[in-house]
C-alpha cells in the first residue's frame, strides 16, 4: 500500500483512506494505484464490507489532478477497476467532483456529510472517460441528464431527495455512520450479502464505458502477468518462454 491510500481492518469491516488532503484528495496515478491494490486486498481479504472515505473535511476528492492526472483512471473504481464481490460504503463530504462523483456511484451505499457538494463538470471542461453515464440507470434519468450535461452543483439535501445517496449527516459524523452500516453488513449472513450484491450488479446495465474497462481490466491483468513479463524476456533472450498461466 502506498502512502497516499492506506487500509485498516476492524471486527470485518476494511476502512480504505484517501490520504491527499493537501491536494483536495485528488486522483493522481499513486492514488489509483493505491485504490487499485485496496479494492485487491479488500476482494482476497476475509472482511465483509468496506468503507471508502478520505482525509480532511474540505473535499472527498475533487476527481483527476489535472496536473498529474492519472493514466488508467478507471482502475480506481470498485467493480470496475478491480471486481468487487462484497459491499462498499462511502463516506463523503465536501466537494466531491469528476471522478470522485465515480467512486461514489460505484459505491453500493453512500452517507454524505451536509457540507458535500456534488459536480460533474466535464462537459465544460471538455473531456469525459465516459463512466459518468451510469448514472442515467442509478438515479431517475431526467435527473442524471440534469447533472451531466449542465454540470451545475447539486447539494447534499438534493442528492439525497433524488436517490443517489442513502443518507445525509452532520459534518464530521459521516464516516462513523458508514461504518455502522458496514458493521450491519459484516454480521449479516455472508453468502445472502454475496448473493445480494452479484445478482444487483447484474441487474444494473453496463455503460459503453464500463464494458470497455471490464474487457480492458483483462488484458491488462494479461499484460502485467508472470507470463506476459516471461514472454517478453523469453523474447529478448532468444530462448523458449516458460509459462506458468500466473
Amino acid at each position: 500500500m502506498n502512502e497516499t491510500v492506506t487500509y485498516e481492518s476492524h471486527q470485518d469491516v476494511a476502512t480504505i483512506m484517501i490520504r491527499r488532503g493537501n491536494k483536495l484528495n485528488a486522483l493522481n496515478n499513486d492514488v489509483v494505484e493505491g485504490l487499485r491494490d485496496a479494492w485487491m486486498r479488500f476482494e482476497a481479504s476475509d472482511d465483509r464490507a468496506a468503507v471508502l472515505t478520505s482525509e480532511g473535511d474540505r473535499a472527498f476528492c475533487v476527481g483527476a489532478d489535472l496536473s498529474d492526472p492519472p493514466a488508467e483512471m478507471w482502475e480506481a473504481v470498485p467493480g470496475v477497476g478491480v471486481s468487487v464481490t462484497k459491499p462498499v460504503v462511502a463516506a463523503v463530504f465536501g466537494h466531491c467532483v469528476g471522478g470522485g462523483y465515480i467512486l461514489s456511484q460505484h459505491s453500493d451505499l453512500a452517507v454524505v456529510a451536509d457540507n458535500t457538494v456534488f459536480m460533474y463538470p466535464e462537459a465544460r471542461v471538455g473531456f469525459t472517460g465516459g463512466l459518468c453515464s451510469g448514472a442515467a440507470v442509478r438515479v431517475p434519468h431526467k435527473i442524471a441528464m440534469e447533472f451531466l450535461l449542465l454540470g451545475e452543483p447539486l447539494t447534499a439535501q438534493r442528492a439525497y431527495e433524488v436517490g443517489m445517496v442513502n443518507k445525509v449527516v452532520p459534518l464530521g459524523t459521516q464516516l462513523e455512520v458508514a461504518t455502522q452500516m458496514a458493521q450491519t453488513i459484516a454480521q449479516s449472513a455472508p453468502l445472502v450479502v454475496s448473493t445480494i450484491k452479484q445478482f444487483a450488479d447484474r441487474t444494473v446495465p453496463l455503460s459503453p464505458s464500463e464494458e470497455a474497462a471490464h474487457a480492458r481490466r483483462q488484458l491488462v491483468q494479461v499484460s502485467r502477468s508472470s507470463d506476459g513479463q516471461e514472454g517478453k524476456a523469453a523474447f529478448l533472450e532468444k530462448r523458449q518462454p516458460s509459462f506458468q498461466g500466473i
